[in-house]
């Protein structure tokens, strides 16, 4: 199933793609989405729901998040050899974890708002990566059989807040709107192997990140696996799983977005997004 989030900001409804590429309008099923309302048995219940007799919705307006909020917005750091050596970085021995704030959450198509005081923008095309069920301790095995769905996520940074403040990247990856999420949930029956997919990002049409998903250091499976470890996971919870390369961080000349620049986003099988730039207004 692919599920997305349709309507303006605070009144999105969430909805189904139906067989006939029309939006069907799953709340008075679910609710919105997040949360349980992800979960494994969520999921469940719209897939053996007869969608065909639920409300068309306008394919026209405004895509939010896929999810409406998430427990815990979690990243995972230096994830893609190619990016860990564009940084410099040594190829960590364990995935590299952070957090970014739940109010980053934004949609696909919405505008990308530059901090006031931001020096350093860039962007990080990831696979998401979501939740749906309640996760501890789960063996690499198994790991995948926790995850709800995937999505694309671009994962707006301020370097300068990040690396050259005091105190831990959480402040450089926090902003409202670094976190365009969507359009889709795509659930896993749709995606046999994470392993496989080709990710991009576009700035002004130069193609800035081309790779694959089978660059990643630690697998979707490791990930979660390790996560497990050292906190519970909960449906809806939202992982980031990393970057490529390409991004501005890594380029000579360091040419970092600027207003009115023009973000395209992708990953094979899990949609596209776009984010015009704009400067912080108060």
């Amino acid at each position: 199933m692919k599920l997305l989030r349709v309507g303006p900001v605070g009144s999105e409804k969430a909805c189904v793609v139906h067989d006939d590429g029309t939006y069907r309008d799953i709340s008075g099923l679910v609710g919105d989405l997040g949360g349980e309302t992800v979960s494994l048995r969520s999921l469940d219940a719209i897939r053996n729901y007869d969608i065909a007799n639920l409300p068309v919705v306008d394919a026209g307006g405004r895509i939010g998040s896929c999810v409406a909020s998430t427990p815990t917005f979690h990243c995972v750091g230096l994830n893609y050899r190619m990016h860990a050596e564009e940084a410099g970085m040594e190829i960590p021995s364990e995935p590299i974890l952070f957090n970014k704030a739940a109010s980053a959450l934004s949609g696909p198509y919405d505008n990308v708002i530059r901090p006031k005081d931001s020096k350093k923008l860039d962007y990080e095309v990831e696979l998401g990566v979501v939740i749906g069920e309640v996760t501890e301790h789960v063996s690499e095995a198994d790991a995948l059989s926790r995850v709800a769905g995937y999505c694309v996520i671009n994962d707006v940074s301020e370097r300068e807040f990040q690396a050259e403040r005091l105190g831990q990247w959480v402040k450089g990856k926090s902003a409202p709107t670094f976190g365009p999420t969507g359009p889709w949930l795509v659930t896993t029956d749709e995606i046999p192997d994470p392993q496989t997919m080709r990710c991009w990002l576009k700035v002004n049409g130069e193609m800035r990140q081309d790779s694959n998903t089978s660059d990643m250091i630690f697998s979707v499976a490791e990930c979660v696996s390790y996560m497990s470890r050292f906190m519970r996971l909960m449906p809806g919870d939202v992982i980031a799983t990393g970057t490529p390369s390409g991004v501005v961080l890594g380029m000579e000349g360091q040419p970092w977005v600027q207003p009115g620049d023009v973000m395209e986003v992708g990953i094979e099988g899990l949609g596209e997004q776009r984010q015009e730039v704009v400067d912080y207004s108060a």
